[in-house]
């Protein structure tokens, strides 16, 4: 290590520009990566942030929420066996809404849910509602961008029926658009408005808080209907998985990119360097020992880099706008550092090879021609 700090404070410039070009490329895989994970939140923070472990569907469903439908029967089966607290309805419904007095038309996901059941919306602005209200809504903060505020009146653009809105929730999207809380009664009022004469299944879903046991249990009681876990739930929301796909094939390709990259440098500058590693071997230096200056150099760079790339990355994100869905908690960062990191360390792997096939007195000879 001795070797490798004193060639970095010997040649300043060179390896500065080194550590610019990985600030760059770290700096924009964590940005990538925040961004991933700001669009994948912005797409299923409603069902992430929901109290439950498992999901009922219909069998034929696809595990999507949306072309699931159950019914009153099917509800009661699972109370049965895991209670009726740890059992509530969902139901869902894509539309667009309008605001009187307001130039507003908005894309949202109405929620229709037990107001007193465990994924009931947890409101941070405004009053909540109970299941005996009607003609109330709680709706995500998102909304507000468009001008909608607590008291304004939304109308569906299908139906033509008018809500008042009385609470905020935060963070609670599905399918990139802001969710609008609504309980039995408006849902159902709602659903005949749309055409529909049958309200005895009006259900899209159960969201279960059960054990492994009563999972057991379930899935031999219930025919026909498929238990899936929250994070299978995740995976079917439309569009989820082919967006993190994408955007995970390219925060691989800036992994390769970065190691490729530094690579290349420090293969360079190591050929740049053999007759000085050759006369090094020649007075007795093993060839660990340069291979660990060089393993060294590396792991420096990469960190100095990677640091300033973390700091810069959590100043930018209290910049950036609300609308735009960035987010990095803290074991993001961390496993975003140590994969750049260990790449940049396996990239080095290349000058490593050469250092090692460096032949002292061919190294004398050149040096002496």
């Amino acid at each position: 290590m001795f070797l490798a700090l004193r060639e970095l404070r010997h040649s300043k410039a060179r390896y500065t520009l080194i550590v610019v070009i990985m600030l760059l490329v770290s700096f924009l895989v964590l940005f990538v990566t925040g961004l991933a994970k700001g669009l994948a939140y912005a797409n299923v923070s409603a069902v992430e942030n929901m109290p439950a472990n498992y999901f009922i569907v219909q069998g034929d469903a696809d595990h999507k929420f949306r072309r699931s439908q159950l019914n009153e029967s099917d509800l009661q089966d699972v109370r049965s066996i895991v209670g009726n607290d740890n059992a509530t309805p969902l139901s869902i419904q894509m539309s667009t809404i309008t605001a009187t007095d307001l130039d507003v038309k908005a894309d949202i996901t109405f929620f229709a849910v037990d107001m007193s059941g465990m994924i009931a919306p947890s409101v941070v602005q405004g009053d909540m509602i109970t299941n005996d209200m009607q003609g109330n809504v709680i709706v995500d903060r998102k909304l507000e961008e468009s001008g909608i505020e607590i008291g304004s009146i939304i109308r569906d653009q299908q139906t033509g029926m008018d809500w008042n809105v009385v609470g905020f929730v935060e963070d609670n999207s599905y399918s990139h658009t802001p969710v609008v809380y609504m309980n039995d009664q408006d849902w159902q009022e709602m659903n005949l408005g749309r055409g529909q004469k049958d309200n005895s299944a009006l259900i899209n879903t159960i969201a279960v808080q059960a054990t492994e046991i009563q999972v057991s249990s379930l899935q031999d009681k219930l025919d026909g209907l498929d238990i899936i876990t929250q994070k299978e739930a995740i995976s079917s929301i439309p569009g989820y998985a082919e967006e993190q796909s994408s955007l995970l094939m390219m925060i691989v390709f800036l992994f390769v990119i970065a190691a490729v990259v530094l690579a290349v440098f420090f293969y360079v500058i190591t050929i740049q360097k053999t007759s000085q590693f050759g006369i090094l071997k020649a007075i007795g230096t093993k060839t660990s020992y340069l291979a660990w200056s060089v393993i060294g150099q590396v792991f420096i760079l990469s960190v100095i880099s990677i640091a300033i790339s973390l700091m810069l990355t959590g100043g930018m994100s209290t910049i950036l706008p609300e609308s735009l869905p960035f987010r990095l908690n803290i074991s993001t960062m961390i496993l975003t550092s140590v994969l750049f990191v260990g790449m940049s360390l396996i990239g080095s792997l290349i000058s490593v090879l050469r250092v090692a096939k460096v032949d002292a007195l061919e190294a004398i000879g050149r040096v002496g021609a």
